[in-house]
Protein backbone atom coordinates (compact mmCIF):
# COMPACT_ATOMS: atom_id res chain seq x y z
CA UNK A 1 0.00 0.00 0.00
CA UNK A 2 1.38 3.38 -0.97
CA UNK A 3 1.59 6.36 1.35
CA UNK A 4 -1.31 8.07 -0.39
CA UNK A 5 -3.56 5.06 0.07
CA UNK A 6 -2.49 4.69 3.71
CA UNK A 7 -3.44 8.34 4.29
CA UNK A 8 -6.72 7.84 2.40
CA UNK A 9 -7.47 4.82 4.60
CA UNK A 10 -6.78 6.83 7.76
CA UNK A 11 -8.99 9.66 6.49
CA UNK A 12 -11.79 7.20 5.75
CA UNK A 13 -11.38 5.84 9.28
CA UNK A 14 -11.69 9.37 10.65
CA UNK A 15 -14.79 9.86 8.52
CA UNK A 16 -16.28 6.71 10.02
CA UNK A 17 -15.64 7.95 13.56
CA UNK A 18 -17.29 11.31 12.86
CA UNK A 19 -20.20 9.62 11.12
CA UNK A 20 -20.71 7.33 14.12
CA UNK A 21 -20.86 10.35 16.42
CA UNK A 22 -23.26 12.15 14.11
CA UNK A 23 -25.45 9.06 13.71
CA UNK A 24 -25.65 8.69 17.49
CA UNK A 25 -26.68 12.33 17.98
CA UNK A 26 -29.18 12.22 15.13
CA UNK A 27 -30.66 8.92 16.38
CA UNK A 28 -31.17 10.49 19.82
CA UNK A 29 -32.76 13.54 18.20
CA UNK A 30 -35.02 11.38 16.06
CA UNK A 31 -36.24 9.47 19.11
CA UNK A 32 -37.06 12.78 20.73
CA UNK A 33 -38.51 14.81 17.84
CA UNK A 34 -39.60 12.23 15.21
CA UNK A 35 -39.05 14.68 12.34
CA UNK A 36 -38.34 13.54 8.76
CA UNK A 37 -35.37 15.92 8.51
CA UNK A 38 -33.54 14.23 11.37
CA UNK A 39 -34.39 10.82 9.92
CA UNK A 40 -32.92 12.00 6.62
CA UNK A 41 -29.73 13.09 8.39
CA UNK A 42 -29.51 9.71 10.10
CA UNK A 43 -29.96 7.92 6.75
CA UNK A 44 -27.31 10.20 5.23
CA UNK A 45 -24.81 9.21 7.93
CA UNK A 46 -25.50 5.50 7.45
CA UNK A 47 -25.10 5.65 3.67
CA UNK A 48 -21.92 7.72 3.88
CA UNK A 49 -20.53 5.34 6.50
CA UNK A 50 -21.20 2.40 4.17
CA UNK A 51 -19.41 4.28 1.38
CA UNK A 52 -16.36 4.88 3.59
CA UNK A 53 -16.31 1.27 4.81
CA UNK A 54 -16.46 0.09 1.19
CA UNK A 55 -13.61 2.45 0.31
CA UNK A 56 -11.46 1.01 3.12
CA UNK A 57 -12.22 -2.50 1.85
CA UNK A 58 -11.10 -1.55 -1.66
CA UNK A 59 -7.98 0.18 -0.34
CA UNK A 60 -6.90 -3.16 1.11
CA UNK A 61 -8.03 -5.34 -1.79
CA UNK A 62 -5.57 -6.13 -4.53
CA UNK A 63 -8.01 -5.49 -7.36
CA UNK A 64 -8.26 -1.71 -7.08
CA UNK A 65 -8.60 -0.06 -10.45
CA UNK A 66 -6.36 2.88 -9.47
CA UNK A 67 -3.80 1.02 -7.36
CA UNK A 68 -0.93 1.74 -9.72
CA UNK A 69 -1.86 5.27 -10.79
CA UNK A 70 -0.24 7.89 -8.51
CA UNK A 71 -2.47 10.70 -9.78
CA UNK A 72 -5.62 8.73 -8.97
CA UNK A 73 -4.23 7.89 -5.52
CA UNK A 74 -3.60 11.58 -4.81
CA UNK A 75 -7.09 12.47 -6.04
CA UNK A 76 -8.67 9.81 -3.80
CA UNK A 77 -6.67 11.08 -0.83
CA UNK A 78 -7.70 14.68 -1.55
CA UNK A 79 -11.36 13.69 -1.83
CA UNK A 80 -11.21 11.76 1.46
CA UNK A 81 -9.60 14.80 3.09
CA UNK A 82 -12.29 17.13 1.77
CA UNK A 83 -14.96 14.74 3.00
CA UNK A 84 -13.36 14.72 6.44
CA UNK A 85 -13.29 18.53 6.47
CA UNK A 86 -16.97 18.68 5.50
CA UNK A 87 -17.85 16.19 8.23
CA UNK A 88 -15.88 18.24 10.76
CA UNK A 89 -17.98 21.28 9.90
CA UNK A 90 -21.17 19.23 10.09
CA UNK A 91 -20.15 17.68 13.42
CA UNK A 92 -19.28 21.11 14.81
CA UNK A 93 -22.66 22.62 14.02
CA UNK A 94 -24.50 19.48 15.09
CA UNK A 95 -22.80 19.26 18.47
CA UNK A 96 -22.95 23.00 19.15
Amino acid sequence: MTTELAVATALSGGNLVLLAVLAYVWAQNYRRFKTPLVLGLLAFSVVLALENATAIYFFFSSGMFYASDPLAQRAVTLLRGLQLLALCFLAYVTLK
